[in-house]
């Protein structure tokens, strides 16, 4: 159990404090009770055969296998029906291109963990560059025993495909590694007292060499290290040929960080603000800032991507160039480097752009024309290092009704886009979205700021507030939420049929790109920071008032959902805006802002939030937590809580604390708590299904019933 002791004297009582106690009897007996509970509520045979349709679409064979390519070989990870826990595999360009690819299986996760009697969840490999010329031969594949963050590595032979025996083994940990060769690696990971930070990642980076054991590991002096009260501190090695160079990372917090690149066995501090996100490529270091940055008499906007060749920098210039700039309408979202060119990944109102860039023409910028309206493109490279393919770039595209759809294509040295990107794959439709139309919409919110969501719903659609909505918003850490295609809203959601005012209805479906997100650029999100946070809630409370002002739900018709810091987005709506929505699904959130850095890894979140224990911060700070600003007499939507015991990343216990306190005060609220499948609440595609339709089931239930 975490501590009871206050920070200070003021801080608000908490009579849940035993269900902090993760695994504890009493806090297990709480929630089997409470899953129990909402079990028999919520299971009928109409739900059973709804869950067992989002099933459907997650194990079909038919979804497209996305690859990454490593040397000659392009790597999958699948999970079905018959291999709930997944297979790690492989397979040539030419099969996989045919459509009809014949797989090698590397690792049968599912055949692994009836050998060893454990519960094992793939969490992802990580490959040792060879020499140019020659293939991949080995990869420290990570295993989660429940889903969580924390993860064993283990050294994995990709030519015998099995384990090394006597290889590297790392036991369960958040662990950071990078391969420096084929004996050698940097490893920060948990060696006993001083070597987490208080974030719970890894404080230090130390060489460890085959046949090493972690005792030996933990009494080296580290390559690296911060200290305990920043985020997590670490070593990686590049191997591009030519390019050979160790980077150390020093993460202060969630959005400020130091790099520092080892020159003579020193480590020398790219001198740039904090706040810059920095990327080094070849010669060409590339910088963000994301706040506004004057340097060598120039002013640059938050947002901007700048280069400069990594050597002019370190003898001290500052003549960078500007290679993107961004506008009120379009940012930057991603950006990837093939051989010759660097690919921009842009959103113009939320919509995608593309842009191709020649740095041997000095930067000149041509737009690849693959991206249509309300659609979210994603462009990067297949393998900037393979000299036969290297300026080959994938291109995915996915839409509200539009399926996923991968295409390849190739740049080209004379003029950028190259022949157009050739169909691949193209994933199936799993509803029909014939009727339907996506349509994007501004709603203002009190600060006057224009903020976009999408809407999908009916083509035929009946302006008189009656249909049953679901809102989704999330609204944190610059992330973005772009239009994507899925066939479980489209069964759950949008082909759903009732009686609702006298009509047959179905179900409307909306996204919103609320600040704190970074869909403007870094600018939009931290425009709702800490003691500003209230202006993500107040742009969330003005869409769902213009879904109403527009005919679309009136609030009795209206739900949301959030997870992780989406679920406080929506705990929030519970608490200061209950007046707004009929019903509300909350997912492994955030709720209680006043322990939150005490809990799991919520110290890392102090940027984003602000520090409970520092009482001035607390003042702003509780006006956000939904925890505390529960009230007697106040009527609140009904609510839907759900979590995982797993968790290592918000945790459990938030959840549980927030259902209980409801409950004592007679709010309505139903919980259930994964027991794996760790932040997303689900390990394999039969939980992901169940948490799906849990939710769903839930908002349409009460928004359609009023039960």
């Amino acid at each position: 159990m975490t501590d009871t002791a206050p920070a200070f004297a003021d801080a608000p009582a908490d009579e849940n404090l035993w269900l902090e106690d993760i695994h504890g009897n009493d806090a297990m007996a709480w929630v089997r009770e409470h899953n129990a509970r909402t079990d028999a509520a919520l299971v009928n045979p109409a739900y059973t055969a709804l869950e067992a349709s989002v099933l459907q679409v997650l194990d079909s064979r038919d979804r497209i296998p996305m690859v990454a390519k490593r040397g000659d070989w392009y790597y999958n990870f699948w999970r079905d029906e018959a291999n709930p826990r997944g297979l790690w595999r492989r397979t040539t360009w030419e099969d996989y291109f045919c459509g009809t690819p014949v797989w090698q299986v590397l690792l049968d996760v599912d055949a692994l963990c009836r050998d060893e009697g454990a519960d094992w969840l793939w969490a992802g490999a990580v490959f040792l560059r060879p020499a140019p010329g020659a293939e991949y031969t080995l990869a420290m594949v990570a295993l989660s025993p429940d889903g969580g963050d924390a993860v064993a590595y283990r050294e994995f032979d990709l030519a015998t495909f099995t384990f090394v025996a006597g290889g590297f083994e790392l036991p369960t940990a958040k662990t950071r590694l990078s391969w420096l060769d084929a004996h050698t690696l940097y490893v920060g990971t948990d060696t006993g007292a001083g070597s987490m930070t208080g974030s719970s990642y890894p404080a230090a980076a130390r060489v460890l060499r085959r046949g090493e054991t972690l005792e030996e590991l933990a009494a080296k002096e580290p390559l690296f290290s911060v200290p305990l009260d920043h985020l997590s501190g670490g070593v990686s090695h590049s191997s591009t040929p030519g390019y050979e160079r160790d980077v150390a990372y020093d993460v202060v917090d969630f959005f400020n960080s130091r790099s520092y690149l080892r020159v003579g066995g020193e480590w020398v501090h790219i001198a740039v603000p904090d706040d810059m996100n920095v990327s080094l490529h070849r010669q060409w270091l590339l910088l963000r800032p994301r706040t506004e940055w004057t340097v060598a008499g120039a002013v640059y906007a938050a947002g901007t991507l700048l280069a400069i060749e990594l050597e002019a920098f370190l003898a001290g210039s500052r003549e960078v160039r500007t290679i993107f700039a961004p506008s009120p309408s379009q940012s930057l979202q991603t950006w990837s480097w093939s051989k010759d060119f660097l690919l921009l990944n842009l959103l113009e109102d939320v919509s995608s752009t593309i842009l191709v860039l020649d740095p041997a023409r000095n930067w000149a910028a041509q737009e690849l024309d693959a991206c249509p309206p309300l659609h979210s493109v994603d462009a990067y490279a297949v393998d900037e290092e393979d000299p036969e393919v290297g300026n080959d770039y994938w291109l995915v595209a996915t839409g509200f009704l539009t399926p996923t759809t991968v295409y390849r294509g190739t740049l080209s040295l004379h003029g950028g886009n190259g022949e157009p990107a050739a169909l691949v794959r193209e994933a199936p439709s799993f509803f029909n979205d014939s009727g339907y139309a996506v349509e994007q919409h501004f709603a203002t919110s009190l600060d006057g700021t224009r903020v976009p969501y999408f809407q999908v719903g009916p083509k035929d659609l009946v302006h008189d507030g009656g249909n049953p909505t679901l809102l989704s918003g999330y609204g944190g850490f610059e992330v973005s939420r772009t239009p994507a295609y899925s066939g479980s809203v489209g069964r759950t959601w949008l082909e759903r049929r009732s009686m609702v005012d006298g009509l047959e209805r179905g179900g409307v479906y909306v996204v919103a790109n609320i600040r704190g997100g970074g869909e403007y650029g870094p600018g939009w999100h931290t425009a709702a920071l800490r003691e500003n946070r209230h202006r993500a809630y107040e742009d969330f409370a003005a869409v769902a008032r213009d879904i109403a002002a527009r005919g679309v739900a009136s609030p009795s018709r209206l739900g949301c959902v959030g997870g992780s810091n989406g679920g406080l987005l929506v705990g929030n709506m519970l608490t200061l805006y209950p007046e707004l929505f009929g019903a509300i699904s909350c997912g492994v959130p955030l709720l209680d802002m006043r322990r939150y850095t005490k809990l799991s890894a919520g110290a890392s979140w102090i940027a984003e939030y602000g520090d409970p224990d520092v009482p001035e911060q607390w003042e702003f700070i509780k006006t956000f937590s939904p925890y505390h600003q529960l009230r007697a007499g106040v009527k609140y939507p009904a609510a839907f809580i759900w979590t995982a015991t797993s968790d290592d990343r918000v945790g459990p216990v938030q959840a549980r604390k927030m259902a209980a306190r409801m409950e004592s005060m007679g709010i309505p609220v139903w919980f259930h708590e994964a027991l794996e499948g760790g932040h997303a609440g689900a390990g394999n595609n039969a939980q992901a299904a169940r948490l799906h339709t849990a939710s769903h089931e839930f908002l349409w239930r009460v928004l359609t019933t009023g039960v």
